[in-house]
C-alpha cells in the first residue's frame, strides 16, 4: 500500500514542483552537484538511537533550498534519504520504510516550501535584501521541523498504530542537534551567495564533521549509560544468595538492556559438556529442551573452546555453523564466555531476529557483566552448600532437627495468623534398632536409614516435610492436614515399611550376596491445635503416643495423641 502511494503522489508531485517552483541553477550545475555530495556525506554518518537513525540534513537542506530553490531541495533530499537507507542496511521486512521515508521528507519540503514562498519568501536572493525577508527565511526551519515531527506522528498512528514513542531519547537529540545546526545552514548559504563555491568548503566541511562529533558523543554517551547500568547489575547479582536468583536476575536485566529473542546460559560439565540452566524465548521460560553441546559444537561450543566473544550480524556469518538451540528466525547473535579463576564454566547466548542487532561496545559490556555474574553464581552456590549441610543430615539427605524445630515454628506462626487451619505431626521410631546394629553392624543400619528416607519422601512428597529427628526416629509435619488423614497416612507409612525388604549390602557377614532384612516401626499422630497450643507440647503430645500408645502396646502400630 506504502509503495502504491508513493508511486501515485511522488512522481506527480515532483513534476508539478518543477512546473511551478523550476530550479535556478543555471550555470551552477557544479555548485548543486558539490552541494549533493555534502548532502550525502552527512547521510551517510547518522546517529542511530534507540535503533532510529537521526541524521542531520536540515541544515544543508535549508541552504540548499534558500539558494537554489524548492525543487533542488527536494531532489537533493531524496538523494540523501537514498545513501541513509543504504548505510543503515535496511531488513527486508522493513523495505515499506523506503517509500514511507521519501513520501515524508518530500510532503515536508514541499509544504514548507510553498508555505514559505506564500508569504513572499524568495530563494536564491542577494546577502543585501536579506534584511526585509530575513524574519521568513527563520520561519522556514521551524516550519519544516514542525511539519516533520507532525507527520511523524501521523505515520506513527496509521502504521504502527501508536506502538513507537515519538517523544524518546531520539526526539530530543534531533531537537538538540538541529537547534546547533540549523545556524550552520543560514551561515553556508550567506558565504555561498557571497564568495561562491569555496564556501562549501569553508563551512561545508569542517561542519558536516559535526554529524560524526555528536555520533561519536552519544555513542560515549550510550556505553557511559551500559557501564553504569552493569554496575547496578553486578551489585544486585551480588545480594543474591540463591543460585536461581542469580539466574533469573541476570536474564531479565540483559534482557531488558538489549534487543533479545532468544537467551540461554550454559553450564559447563565436568569439562565435557555444556547443558543449559537457563532458556528465555520472547520473554517465555522454556523448560522443554533437550540434550547437550561439547565443545566447539555450535556458537556456545566455540566459545567455549575459543575462550573469548563472539559477535554474529547476521545469519550469513554464523549458518555455517551447527545452531544449538537457536530458532530459525534468528539473525543477529552475541555469546560470550562465563569465567571464573581462569576457567570457563559457562557460556551465554543472546539472539534477535534483527539483523545488526549488537554493537561491540555491547559486546564489551555483557563481557563485563558475564564476569560479576560468575562471581555471583559461585557465591550463590557455597551459600547453598553451606546452608544444605547445616539444614541437612548428612547421612539421609533429609532436614535435620534444627531445621524441622525452625519451620514448626514458623509453622505455629501461620497457625496463629489463620494463614494455616490446622498442622499435624508424625513421628516414626524402628523397631528394635539396636538389633539390627548388633546383628549386622552399625553400615547396615545406616544403610535402612537411608532407604527409609528415600522411602519417606516418596510416600510423603510435597504433602508435607520429612526430617531426621534422632538416632533412628524420623518426624513429618503435614501442614493443614486433619489428624484423621494424617492417621490414614502414618498408617499406609507402617504398612509399607512392614512390607518392604530393605537391601543390606555392608552386612557383617558379607558373601558377595545382598541381604533383605525386614523391619517394623512405631507411629504416633498429634495434631494442632486440636492437641496442643505450641510447637513443644505438639512434639511431646505425639512422642507419647509413639511411646506409650505404640511402643508399649506392642510395636508395629499407629497411635494417636488423646486427651
Amino acid at each position: 500500500m506504502t509503495w502504491i502511494i508513493w508511486l501515485l503522489v511522488f512522481p506527480l508531485g515532483l513534476w508539478v514542483t518543477y512546473q511551478n517552483y523550476p530550479p535556478q541553477i543555471s550555470g551552477r550545475e557544479l555548485d548543486v552537484l558539490l552541494f549533493l555530495l555534502l548532502a550525502s556525506f552527512v547521510a551517510a554518518t547518522p546517529m542511530i538511537i534507540n535503533r532510529s537513525p537521526v541524521f542531520l540534513i536540515q541544515w544543508v537542506s535549508w541552504a540548499v533550498f534558500l539558494s537554489f530553490g524548492l525543487f533542488v531541495e527536494l531532489v537533493i533530499i531524496q538523494v540523501a534519504l537514498i545513501v541513509l537507507l543504504i548505510r543503515v542496511k535496511l531488513p527486508s521486512t522493513e523495505f515499506f520504510r523506503v517509500p514511507l521515508n521519501s513520501l515524508m521528507f518530500f510532503l515536508v519540503s514541499l509544504l514548507s516550501g510553498i508555505f514559505y514562498y506564500s508569504l513572499g519568501g524568495k530563494t536564491g536572493i542577494h546577502i543585501g535584501e536579506l534584511h526585509d525577508s530575513f524574519w521568513l527565511i527563520v520561519i522556514y526551519p521551524i516550519t519544516n521541523y514542525l511539519l516533520n515531527h507532525f507527520i511523524i506522528i501521523i505515520i506513527n498512528l496509521l502504521v504502527y498504530n501508536g506502538r513507537k514513542n515519538i517523544f524518546g531519547k531520539d526526539f530530543v537529540w534531533e531537537t538538540v542537534a538541529t537547534l546547533i545546526t540549523f545556524p550552520i545552514g543560514f551561515v553556508l548559504y550567506t558565504l555561498y551567495i557571497e564568495i561562491g563555491l569555496i564556501a562549501v568548503l569553508f563551512v561545508g566541511v569542517p561542519f558536516s564533521s559535526l554529524s560524526i562529533i555528536l555520533n561519536l558523543y552519544y555513542s560515549s554517551d550510550k556505553i557511559n549509560g551500559f557501564l553504569q547500568k552493569a554496575t547496578e547489575i553486578g551489585h544486585q547479582l551480588a545480594e543474591k544468595l540463591i543460585v536461581n536468583e542469580v539466574l533469573d536476575l541476570f536474564i531479565e536485566k540483559i534482557t531488558e538492556m538489549l534487543t533479545v529473542d532468544s537467551a540461554y546460559i550454559l553450564d559447563v560439565v565436568d569439562e565435557k559438556e555444556l547443558q543449559i540452566l537457563r532458556y528465555i524465548e520472547k520473554g517465555e521460560v522454556i523448560s522443554s529442551y533437550a540434550g547437550s553441546l561439547t565443545k566447539k559444537e555450535g556458537i556456545s561450543g566455540l566459545v567455549w573452546d575459543q575462550r573469548k566473544p563472539m559477535l554474529f550480524h547476521k545469519k550469513e556469518e554464523w549458518s555455517h555453523l551447527p545452531k544449538g538451540y537457536l530458532p530459525d528466525t534468528i539473525e543477529s547473535v552475541l555469546s560470550v564466555p562465563v569465567i571464573r579463576n581462569n576457567q570457563v564454566t559457562g557460556v551465554l547466548v543472546l539472539a534477535s531476529t534483527q539483523k545488526r542487532a549488537y554493537e561491540k561496545s555491547q559486546l564489551m559490556i555483557i563481557d563485563i557483566l558475564c564476569s560479576h555474574f560468575a562471581v555471583a553464581i559461585e557465591n550463590a552456590r557455597h551459600y547453598e552448600e553451606t546452608k544444605a549441610q547445616s539444614e541437612r543430615c548428612a547421612l539421609t539427605q533429609l532436614y535435620n532437627y534444627r531445621y524441622f524445630d525452625n519451620l514448626l515454628s514458623r509453622e505455629f506462626d501461620r497457625l496463629e495468623t489463620f494463614e494455616r487451619e490446622q498442622l499435624s505431626l508424625i513421628i516414626l521410631d524402628i523397631d528394635h534398632f539396636k538389633s539390627i546394629n548388633d546383628t549386622y553392624g552399625h553400615q547396615s543400619g545406616n544403610e535402612i536409614l537411608c532407604q527409609l528416607a528415600d522411602k519417606l519422601g516418596q510416600l510423603i512428597g510435597d504433602r508435607g516435610t520429612v526430617a531426621r529427628y534422632g538416632g533412628e526416629e524420623f518426624i513429618i509435619l503435614l501442614p493443614d492436614v486433619t489428624k484423621e488423614v494424617a492417621l490414614i497416612t502414618a498408617e499406609t507409612i507402617r504398612q509399607t515399611i512392614a512390607l518392604h525388604t530393605f537391601t543390606l549390602t555392608q552386612h557383617m557377614e558379607w558373601d558377595g550376596n545382598p541381604l533383605g532384612v525386614n523391619i517394623t516401626a512405631s507411629i504416633g499422630v498429634a495434631a494442632a491445635p486440636l492437641d496442643a497450643e505450641d510447637s513443644l507440647s505438639l512434639i511431646r503430645h505425639a512422642d507419647r503416643a509413639l511411646y506409650v500408645g505404640a511402643k508399649r502396646a506392642g510395636r508395629n502400630r499407629v497411635a494417636e495423641y488423646v486427651k
